[in-house]
């Protein structure tokens, strides 16, 4: 029967199905789970001082919902929203009526479609924008935006969002043809706040120009002539976005106006930080260099970085044979190369887009070291627990201290232990019971061989032990942008910057203001413009002067402005020899390893060895004290046969004196006596012994 159902499933069938299965599926109807809002148009040109409408328009794909919500951005800057300019809406209820905000930069609008809608370029809202100042200007929806299903739980299904990218201009120019020697684009940041303009002055017939510049883009210049000169010059405008405006007067009739745009940035970049993980000081060969800051006029454009060894050496070999270029782009996080083991100086510059540029620097250290000392900061364990000073001294001086206690405290009572064996020194207890046994021998004399016994066993105390005691235009002069202010006597001196011209000769003056000896070097400009110079060897702790001077042919620039610098002594030299602090720290931290280790050894020498002798001290004095009640019952043995026969005299002569009775009483006190230093096994080893074969 089994086989006969599986042979019904021939391959014909097979696919039979398969096609009826496919068919279902593809002609079965299908609901898309994606909305899209959308700005139309996305691009456009426009001019200032105009308005344009932008439609923010929904596509359901096909599928029904019932409420959406709509939050866009736009910059205020450079626009700003006409009110009361909405248009139709597909949102029949509103839960928040459209607003906006000019400040802020913010259109907002919430509602619902009873019932639901279906459609593929519905308008949610129309737009009105006026152009403010020239630029471009980014309108995209935010995060909050959101279309809502028509099926009863209120599921998200916007999906796609098509922002805006719209450039803002200037009216074209209906005056005067403006140009600009210093600042030709009028879409571009410059750094220079001195301004060039001309204009021109084809038409003969023009008697004069009124102009003027300030901060609205749109702007008409009053009926006064400034004259028939051609050209203007305006000396260190402030910063922002100026706008020149100029006419013409021809007879007795004014022309039409040009407006021409200037950007002027001369701030640099916001300083910032330079974060190095896991850390300045850290074994890890390539550490990642994290930075960030803004610029509030033009704008960041990039940011440049370069790696200064500040160790001679290997560290300084291995970068100059890869040919590092004197600065590289990069952005952030940046991971940096392999570096070898040693100092470096981390720079990174930030530039915005008018060219003006922020420099900072951070020191880092490569280290191989299980720890390392880190100057002021503490001590490092495996690049990564940093341990304050405060903190590593009162740790090393507790354990010393708990080291040195132990020490002693074993010492002595290993001391105690071998003086006691040494001296054959029994427990008060034994002693005091040989004390007692030397008083029963003038009585009875009869313990000699007993004491000999007791004697031998306490004679082997007397084994040395000594061997363990004993273990244990003119030309200008350069721009000088990297130079550390402050360094140490065991870091690389460097100095970089800029020259007008690309292949200039930079020539680096440094003074010792304690010596006043001076030293020079040369090197030469890139293509650039960009010169760096490292020192070949260490400078001595003092205080310094740099300046520069730049060098063409025979033309050499005036000096430029002094830099003080100081180099600070964290190495001590020796000759020719130099130990830095931190090898000095490295010392002191091994030397006080080594007492730890040393004490350590001591405690754990003191303690074993008193153990080992201890334990045979209790073994002795356990054989010297059986030794004791042996003695003690051969005693008690020798008492009773005495009371014996003093008992046996009684008898004979039916009464005991008064002699014999008072002997009778002080052996019966004696053998009392006796009887509580004799131990209840010993009395039976005794007994047995007494007995014949015994």
């Amino acid at each position: 029967m089994k086989q006969n159902s599986l042979l019904k499933y021939t391959p014909a069938r097979l696919i039979l199905w398969g096609a009826v299965l496919i068919s279902l599926f593809v002609l079965a109807p299908r609901q898309s789970s994606a909305a899209s809002m959308s700005l139309g148009p996305a691009t456009g040109s426009y001019v200032v001082g105009s308005t344009f409408d932008i439609l923010v328009s929904l596509n359901t794909e096909d599928q029904s919902i019932n409420a959406l919500r709509a939050s866009i951005n736009f910059p205020p800057d450079k626009l700003q929203v006409v009110p009361d300019a909405t248009g139709h809406s597909i949102i029949t209820v509103y839960s928040v009526p459209p607003r906006f905000d000019n400040q802020a930069g913010i259109i907002d609008l919430q509602g619902g479609i009873p019932g639901g809608i279906n459609v593929s370029n519905g308008q949610i809202i129309k737009i009105t924008f006026r152009v403010k100042s020239v630029g471009t200007a980014i309108v995209r929806f935010r995060d909050e935006s959101q279309v809502l299903a028509n099926d009863g739980l209120g599921t998200n299904v916007l999906k796609d969002r098509q922002n805006g990218i719209y450039e803002l201009v200037l009216p074209p120019p209906s005056g005067p043809i403006v140009v600009s020697e210093t600042h030709p684009d009028q879409s571009v940041w410059y750094s220079h706040p001195t301004v060039l303009l001309k204009w021109s002055a084809d038409d003969p017939g023009v008697t004069g120009y009124s102009f003027v510049i300030n901060d609205t883009p749109v702007d008409v210049p009053d009926d006064i002539s400034e004259g028939i000169k051609t050209g203007v010059a305006y000396k260190n405008l402030g910063d922002g976005v100026k706008y020149f405006h100029i006419k013409s007067l021809r007879g007795e009739h004014w022309g039409g106006t040009t407006h021409f745009a200037l950007n002027i940035d001369t701030l640099p970049p916001a300083e910032f930080p330079i974060e190095i993980i896991p850390g300045t000081r850290t074994t890890r060969s390539q550490p990642i260099i994290q930075f960030a800051t803004t610029d509030n006029l033009s704008g960041l454009d990039h940011y440049e970085l370069k790696i200064v060894p500040l160790s001679p050496g290997k560290a300084q070999a291995a970068l100059t044979a890869t040919n590092q270029p004197l600065f590289i782009e990069v952005v952030s996080p940046y991971v940096a190369p392999p570096l070898e083991k040693g100092s470096y100086s981390v720079i990174v510059r930030a530039y915005d887009r008018a060219g003006n540029s922020q420099e900072q620097a951070q020191k880092l250290k490569i280290v191989s070291s299980l720890f390392q000392p880190l100057g002021d900061r503490g001590v490092e364990l495996r690049g990564q627990l940093v341990i304050p000073w405060p903190w590593f001294w009162i740790g090393i001086s507790l354990l010393l201290a708990l080291l040195a206690y132990l020490a002693v405290r074993l010492k002595h009572w290993h001391d105690q232990v071998h003086l006691k064996r040494l001296n054959r020194e029994l427990p008060e207890q034994i002693a005091s019971q040989i004390s007692e046994l030397k008083k029963f021998r003038q009585k009875y004399g009869k313990i000699a061989i007993l004491l000999f016994a007791v004697s031998m066993v306490l004679g082997s105390y007397s084994k040395p032990l000594n061997a363990l005691a004993q273990e244990s235009v003119e030309l200008s002069p350069p721009y000088v942008s990297s130079v550390p202010r402050n360094i140490t006597n065991e870091e690389i001196f460097y100095v970089g910057g800029k020259t007008d011209a690309a292949n200039i000769e930079v020539i680096i003056y440094l003074q010792n203001l304690q010596s006043g000896e001076t030293i020079s070097q040369r090197v030469l400009s890139d293509k650039k413009g960009e010169w760096f110079y490292t020192h070949d060897n260490f400078l001595t702790s003092g205080s310094y002067l740099l300046w520069t001077q730049s060098r063409l042919g025979d033309q050499v620039s005036p000096p430029s402005p002094q830099i003080q610098l100081n180099v600070d002594p964290t190495a001590i030299q020796f000759g020719a020899s130099r130990i830095s602090t931190e090898v000095l720290y490295l010392i002191l931290i091994l030397i006080l390893f080594a007492l730890v280790l040393i004490l350590a050894s001591y405690v754990i020498f003191h303690g074993l060895s008193g153990r080992k002798k201890h334990k045979l001290l209790r073994e002795e004095v356990k054989k010297a004290e059986e030794s004791v009640k042996r003695g003690f019952a051969v005693l008690r043995r020798d008492i009773e046969a005495e009371l014996a026969v003093v008992r046996k005299a009684g008898g004979h002569k039916g009464k005991m004196s008064h002699a014999e009775q008072s002997r009778e009483d002080q052996l019966l006190r004696d053998l009392a006596d006796v009887e509580k230093y004799v131990g209840e096994e010993i009395w039976e080893i005794e007994q047995l012994e007494q007995k014949p074969g015994g």
